[in-house]
């Protein structure tokens, strides 16, 4: 009989923690927070288990000689149940951003939804398959702009989407191994993604909020708010040096795992390479919500990563 931890198993229930920081991302990024996020957020965590379910469903002969331990393979989950599921979280998942975001999310749910299964389906054993998930995730960054012009999320966008194109590179050889030549590609483009989140049109709006904040605040102190304005400026300097802090985090964990695969690229570095991008990219997405002028937020969407790799310990996000 299945059970709720064999379908959680199915769809890498704990790397979900890695979804929603995309929406918020995006948001951020356009000037388009608001309460219909969290919900724009839960409409992709949907769409990312449905993506879940339907890769074992297409990967089930695959990983009957492969992984025999997977839901599907083992028996646990039966085929038909998987492919439903996954139908029906993408129904939901749809139905849900359309019902929140209207005709203009419904007018990125869709192909998202739809790059995914195509990922699933077409995509993932050829040359292209990196790059078509990586595009899943640019279009899920770009959701959460939906509201507003999604010209300004485009970079977010683009930074989420890099930092995909390394995980997926790298987890096509998880049953292999690899050589050494591509984590060194991929630690080389993970230096890159963390230097664009610190970079761009995004951080210069930041930083020009934060200025106007100081100066609003200075003159506050000018006319008898003694210390009050030092003090919030010296507040606004910290939430501009996070952007940087953040994704110096993000830097370090998964860049760490990736030069353990350059020193020894079996398939267990492999494998614990891709779960710490999966499980890291939250400080990213944390780093562009910072960047986007909020950095509570971005801090919140980055405490994720933390307890995704303790979750990761029980349910293996990959």
């Amino acid at each position: 009989m299945t059970t709720l931890a064999d379908l959680a198993e199915l769809v890498r229930a704990p790397a979900a923690l890695s979804v929603p920081g995309d929406v918020i991302a995006g948001a951020a990024a356009a000037g388009t927070l608001s309460p219909r996020t969290p919900a724009l957020a839960g409409a992709s965590v949907l769409l990312y288990w449905a993506g879940m379910a339907a890769n074992d469903w297409a990967d089930r002969q695959l990983d009957a000689e492969e992984r025999p331990e997977r839901p599907i393979p083992s028996g646990r989950v039966t085929p038909a149940a998987a492919v439903g599921l996954a139908a029906g979280l993408t129904a939901a998942g749809v139905g849900l951003a359309a019902a929140v975001g209207g005709r203009r999310a419904a007018a990125l749910a869709v192909p998202l939804a739809a790059t995914i299964w195509g990922y699933d389906l077409l995509a993932k054993n050829t040359a292209a398959g990196p790059a078509v998930m990586a595009a899943c995730r640019g279009l899920d960054v770009l959701l959460g702009a939906s509201g507003g012009r999604l010209t300004r999320a485009l970079p977010a966008a683009a930074t989420v989407a890099a930092h995909t194109w390394t995980v997926t590179a790298l987890s096509r050889r998880e049953v292999t191994g690899a050589d050494a030549t591509l984590p060194m590609r991929t630690l080389a483009g993970t230096a890159l993604v963390a230097a664009s989140a610190v970079a761009g049109p995004g951080a210069r709006r930041a930083a020009a909020r934060t200025a106007v904040q100081a100066g609003s605040t200075d003159r506050v102190e000018a006319v008898g708010g003694v210390g009050v304005g030092a003090g919030r400026s010296r507040s606004a300097g910290i939430g501009a040096m996070l952007p940087a802090v953040l994704a110096g985090w993000y830097a370090a964990r998964y860049g760490a795992a990736q030069a353990e695969v350059v020193r020894d690229p079996s398939a267990g570095r492999v494998r614990a390479a891709v779960g710490a991008g999966i499980t890291g990219l939250p400080a990213l997405q944390g780093a562009l919500t910072a960047r986007g002028g909020a950095g509570l937020l971005g801090v919140a969407v980055a405490a994720a990563a933390p307890l995704g790799r303790r979750l990761a310990r029980k349910v293996s996000p990959t």
